[in-house]
């Protein structure tokens, strides 16, 4: 082998030694002896970079060799024994090494695999985002063509909403966001728009307390498709310019103050599907243009003042589904033509046969119109509620009526009809309601009646229905109401009236009805949904009826003996003068005796009390309970109730359930219930354990004592289920003036909605009862009895155990001075119920009242009281500034979103408040209006909320100056 290597080193070239010398042993490499060549510079400066290069490299591939002249070089054979030892390729590797050698082979492994699978987890996350960013692009790119598209607008659409911005005043700020240059007009920034390639298609600005007028140069917003700007205070006339806009499809104006006629260029619209611009100033005809469109569905025009008659074209367009022309001054007949043109009389036999309409809801109530009813309404099949209530409709009720199988709620109320009742109305099982109060229809009523299965309000109240009540009304388990008062019915009451089990609203008085109340209904009705019935007994103690054996007739052999008219003269001659004279001075004699025997029985009662209220203290207990009971409390202590005095004092009472004497008032024990403006409430526990309530007058406040009875015993006298009826009046000989009232248990509205514990929570038809209660009170106040209550607050509305609301406080104004009444207002206002004008005004009339009653409504709908300050404004201005676009729920109580199915009625709620607590008094509705909405709001209540146990006494007070307080 080593001469083998000698001739490789000296014969061969470079190249060729490096290539065969793989092939030598390399255990005798160490026997070679280097010729002259292999010491040349050459070799001898071999690059060491080189060598680095090819030994890194043979460490990472074993199968590529080391350069082989390297070996020969001088650099190596220095320390041969070392370098040899790191070359595998030139020394086998031991044991040891071969151990290492696998051992790096398995990490080298596991780390490719490491690598590989971070890299694959890498890859993979990288894929996820960036696709979840793709994917939020996309959703965003795709909102944001749905709302905005981001184009410039137009330079005619940017001066149509420049001129109207000019033409509005914006208190609120709301629009300062439309800037000068157009810029954002379309991209989100401009409040209220909404824009389709540059062009503005709608306007939605509602609830943002603007006023001002509306421009015409609205006509240039070209592409507009709706305009939304209700409930604001927006007057003038409407523009005329409405007319031009071909892509028109909703105009929202109710509730504003637009004035003046209804632009008849309005119609033109070829697309117009709804307009709304009930609750104006508006005035005039109706424009026959109106349904020209025919596509148009909803046509709201009520709360105006239109006069003039109704169109024929209203009648006969086959695209309207709600009609609405209620409250308004509208006259003359209801259109004969429904559904179509209808000539001459109209055949039953064609009734019905026209074909299919759309019309939904017809609303004409709170008008004028006269006539009848028009046959014509029978085409309408698809009709579900048909109100004509409180016009001058005569005539009778159709029978053709009975063709409108989907009818819901039928109201006839407070017209001149008359006639019988129509049997085939029977057949309407759809029927919901049906209301024909204060009508004059009479006959027998139906017993068919059970047939409408699904009623829950039934009123015939006031009409001239006689014979007996149908027993098969007791069938009828859905019944919520029914009032059959001010008729001629005669019998008994039905034994299945029993069964009505859900029947919370029940009146039969005033009608020719005998024999004894069912147990089950006198016990879970008050006396005065039966008074009037003159037979009729067994529904209050007072009213017991007799036993058998005293009802019958006695016997024949018991009867006494004929007596004959000449048997009567010659048993009874003529009396002569003298006895004559005798007998009549003998009857003024006994009543003289009588007389001083009164006399004498007052004095002594009089000493009596005297005596005893010296000798006996009140044990008043100065605890105060804050408003828990009482009339119109609103807390803190007081005074103890005072005595009599030496010279006694006068007890004057009104009806009432309880009968007691001063001794027993002024001995009771009192417990002190708060403090108001007129004085202090106690609790009063009498003998027997039953409480009152007394409001004891704050010292010269009060009129002289002749005008104060004068005016207390008129208020004594009003009754009605609504208001806390006085019962007594006690005058101390000192001049104490003491006041009775019937005690509430559940105390004022004010304790029971901000003074309980959220274990306690109030449902929204508890809180509409007491709505539509409290609205039924004032307006008997201001209608009624000719009184403006002037203190409207919920701490003088109270609670009986069935939440039926009644005000309390109410003529007490009129007891008082002039300068304790300006008090009484001026704490109003720092309540928060004080109407602005009254600043001025400083007497209280009906629509600083419809204020106050609005300021109620806020709170029941808010669960906040008008005396918090919410971030320095009082409470209808925090609700407008939070109440959004489209109704957000933010402003109402959460105890009330929870339920999702109330949220119409809690809507339509806030808009009738909001509108009662409008800055201008004019625009404010009547209370007769607060109470209509409010039960149409809530249909089920709308017969219920009167309740309690007092009938209604039409007391009508004299009219005062500064509205009759």
């Amino acid at each position: 082998m080593c001469e083998k290597a000698k001739k490789i080193a000296v014969g061969s070239k470079i190249d060729t030694w490096y290539e065969e010398l793989k092939t030598v042993n390399t255990r005798q490499v160490f026997s070679l002896t280097l010729s002259s060549d292999f010491s040349s510079s050459r070799w001898i400066n071999y690059n060491t970079s080189r060598w680095r290069k090819h030994f890194t490299k043979h460490k990472r591939r074993k199968t590529e060799s080391f350069p082989f002249p390297l070996i020969f070089s001088p650099i190596f054979f220095s320390r041969p024994p070392t370098y040899f030892r790191r070359l595998p390729f030139l020394l086998p590797p031991s044991s040891n090494q071969k151990k290492d050698l696998k051992s790096k082979k398995h990490d080298r492994k596991m780390a490719v695999g490491n690598r590989i699978l971070t890299q694959i987890t890498i890859i993979a996350l990288l894929f996820f985002f960036f696709f979840a960013v793709a994917t939020a692009a996309a959703r965003g790119r795709a909102r944001e063509r749905e709302r905005w598209d981001g184009v410039i607008i137009t330079e005619a659409n940017y001066e149509g909403l420049q001129a109207f911005r000019h033409g509005l005043v914006d208190p609120g700020g709301f629009l300062k966001s439309w800037n000068g240059t157009g810029i954002g007009a379309c991209s989100g920034d401009w409040v209220g728009i909404k824009c389709v390639n540059g062009q503005v298609i709608a306007i939605q600005l509602p609830w943002k307390g603007l006023s001002g007028q509306l421009s015409e140069k609205i006509g240039q917003l070209t592409s507009l498709r709706k305009i939304s700007i209700h409930d604001n205070f927006i007057g003038g006339r409407i523009p005329e310019a409405f007319g031009f806009l071909k892509q028109l499809r909703g105009v929202y104006l109710f509730n504003n103050r637009f004035s003046g006629e209804i632009p008849p260029e309005i119609g033109n619209s070829p697309v117009l599907q709804t307009l709304d611009i009930s609750g104006n100033l508006l005035t005039g005809a109706i424009p026959v243009t109106l349904t020209n469109s025919t596509r148009i569905y909803r046509l709201n025009i009520g709360f105006n003042n239109l006069s003039g008659s109704i169109p024929n074209v209203l009648a006969q367009s086959s695209s309207l589904n709600f009609l609405s022309v209620n409250n308004n001054n509208l006259s003359g007949e209801i259109p004969n033509m429904w559904g179509g043109e209808l000539g001459g009389e109209m055949l039953l036999s064609t009734v019905g046969n026209v074909g299919q309409h759309q019309l939904r809801v017809l609303n004409l109530e709170h008008n004028s119109l006269s006539g009848g009813l028009p046959l014509s309404i029978s085409r309408l099949t698809k009709l579900e509620v048909f109100t004509v209530g409180d016009n001058k409709i005569d005539g009778r009720i159709p029978e053709e009526l009975s063709q409108l199988t989907g009818l819901q709620q039928l109201d006839l109320s407070g017209n001149n009809l008359g006639g019988d009742f129509p049997t085939s109305l029977c057949n309407l099982s759809s029927l919901v309601l049906l209301n024909l109060d204060r009508n004059r229809i009479g006959g027998v009523f139906p017993d068919m009646i059970d047939k409408m299965d699904n009623l829950t309000v039934l009123s015939v109240n006031q009409n001239r229905f006689n014979g007996t009540i149908p027993a098969s009304i007791g069938n009828i388990s859905s019944l919520f109401t029914l009032d059959f008062s001010g008729n001629n019915f005669t019998g008994q009451i039905p034994d299945s009236f029993t069964k009505l089990s859900n029947l919370k609203f029940f009146n039969i008085s005033n009608n020719q009805l005998s024999g004894p109340v069912p147990l089950t209904l006198a016990e879970k009705f008050s006396s005065s949904s039966f008074v009037g019935n003159l037979e009729l007994c067994g529904y209050s103690s007072s009213v017991p009826c007799q036993s058998s054996s005293a009802e019958s007739p006695p016997s024949i052999s018991n009867a006494p003996p004929t007596i004959s008219p000449q048997q009567i003269s010659k048993k009874n001659p003529r009396f002569s003068t003298r006895e004559l004279i005798l007998i009549i001075a003998g009857c003024v004699l006994v009543f003289l005796l009588i007389c001083c025997c009164i006399i004498l029985c007052c004095l002594y009662q009089k000493r009596r009390l005297s005596t005893s209220s010296k000798k006996s203290p009140t044990k008043a207990s100065a605890a105060a309970a804050g408003e828990k009971g009482g009339i119109g409390a609103s807390g803190g202590g007081g005074p103890d109730i005072e005595s009599g005095g030496e010279a006694g004092g006068k007890l004057v009472h009104f009806d009432g359930p309880m009968v007691f004497t001063a001794d027993d008032l002024l001995c009771a024990t009192a417990e002190i219930m708060g403090k108001s403006t007129y004085g202090t409430v106690y609790k009063a526990t009498l003998e027997g354990g039953h409480h009152v309530a007394v409001k004891r007058l704050r010292e010269k406040i009060a009129k002289g004592q002749k005008e104060f009875e004068s005016e207390v015993n008129l208020i004594g006298k009003i009754r009605h289920p609504n208001l806390l009826a006085l019962r007594a009046y006690y005058l101390g000989p000192k001049g104490e003036k003491l006041l009775v009232f019937d005690y509430m248990p559940k105390g004022s509205l004010a304790a029971f909605l901000h003074a309980r514990g959220p274990e306690t929570p109030i449902d929204w038809p508890t809180r509409m009862k007491i709505a539509i209660g409290t609205a039924r009170g004032l307006l008997q106040l201001q209608t009624t009895n000719n009184m403006i209550h002037g203190n409207m607050t919920s701490s003088n509305i109270l609670l009986d155990d069935d939440s039926t609301p009644k005000i309390a406080d109410f003529g007490l104004s009129r007891l008082m001075t002039a300068s304790a009444s300006s008090n009484v207002i001026a704490t109003a206002g720092a309540l928060g119920y004080r109407a602005p004008e009254l600043s001025k005004l400083k007497k209280a009339n009906s629509k600083t009242d419809v204020y106050s009653l609005g300021i109620v409504l806020l709170e029941l709908l808010t669960g906040k009281s008008p005396g918090e300050a919410m971030n320095g404004v009082d409470l209808p201005q925090w609700v407008a500034s939070i109440v959004k676009e489209e109704w957000t729920s933010e402003v109402f109580d959460l105890e009330l979103i929870r339920d999702a199915d109330t949220g119409d009625e809690l809507v339509d709620t806030l808009k009738l408040a909001l509108h009662c607590v409008d800055p201008s008094p004019t625009a404010r509705p009547e209370v007769q209006q607060i109470l209509q909405q409010l039960e149409e709001i809530k249909p089920e209540l709308a017969a219920t909320s009167s309740g309690g146990n007092d009938a209604v006494d039409d007391v009508k007070l004299p009219e005062k100056e500064g509205g009759g307080n």
